[in-house]
């Protein structure tokens, strides 16, 4: 698409959580957020490839916005992952350093920092739905959970991650009728104090993630409420990158934090779509 041809982005990895990110602060939006158009920029091996695309947006009264989009075109109001990628590639742009940050998502603001040069992002407090969700567990299942992380988040605690048919049971969970009609996210985790493996089918890609940074929140808040850990909790993702979540709870909130990678694996200009 002519419109497109020449802007600048960074493709970026949240450990393994890929995307295109744009500084749409000095272009124009309005064709990078058409569905079509983001579904083209995300097809692997006709487009640049991607779980998403990520406008870092001009928003008064903070740094930027961070507005997001699902590979399927879909706007998602957070993705834990891009806005680590987001800190990371901002702090480059203006030469932040390791000052703080502040910018909005429209699950809310984000305060980030890098912290020995990886991002770290706190995020809006998140209140536990149901630590036990009535939903049919299957063989090697104990227990599941609903949480509203930025967006929704089911997770499953399974006897081994590596067992799980992801897709299958992902997609069956992200449409059960209880969740209906916006669906959720499906996360499965298994481990033990201070080793925890998880895999995560997500929404709007529909099918499995190498990464998902709410889906590590959601499932630490999870773990931390059922007693089987507490903060900081690590979990290492599909792609073997470790996301951390550490927790601070009052009442019925957590107020969670997201450490992990944000690195950026290339720049280029869009070209032909």
């Amino acid at each position: 698409m002519a419109g497109l041809r020449g802007i600048p982005f960074a493709k970026m990895s949240g450990s393994g959580n890929d995307f295109v990110v744009v500084d749409s602060r000095k272009v124009g939006r309005a064709e990078l957020e058409d569905p079509a158009t983001i579904q083209r920029i995300c097809a692997r091996g006709t487009g640049v490839g991607a779980d998403g695309v990520v406008l870092l947006a001009a928003e008064q009264g903070a740094d930027f916005r961070m507005v997001y989009f699902n590979a399927d075109g879909s706007r998602a109001s957070m993705c834990g992952n891009a806005a680590l990628c987001c800190t990371r590639l901002f702090a480059e742009l203006e030469a932040a350093g390791d000052r703080e940050v502040a910018f909005e998502t429209d699950s809310g603001r984000v305060t980030a920092r890098l912290s020995g040069g990886e991002p770290e992002i706190d995020l809006a407090p998140v209140e536990q739905l149901h630590a036990v969700l009535e939903l049919p567990t299957e063989a090697g299942e104990s227990r599941i959970g609903h949480v509203l992380a930025g967006v929704p988040h089911v997770t499953v605690l399974v006897d081994d991650v590596d067992a799980v048919d992801v897709v299958r049971r992902g997609r069956a969970i992200r449409t059960a009728r209880e969740l209906m009609p916006a669906g959720a996210n499906a996360n499965f985790v298994s481990g033990r104090k201070g080793e925890w493996r998880i895999r995560t089918y997500e929404r709007g890609v529909e099918g499995e993630t190498l990464a998902c940074g709410t889906g590590a929140i959601g499932s630490a808040i999870l773990i931390a409420s059922w007693g089987l850990d507490s903060s900081p909790i690590r979990l290492t993702t599909r792609s073997g990158r470790t996301l951390t979540v550490t927790l601070r709870r009052e009442g019925s909130l957590w107020y969670p934090s997201l450490a992990g990678e944000g690195r950026i694996v290339f720049r280029g200009e869009l070209g032909e779509l």
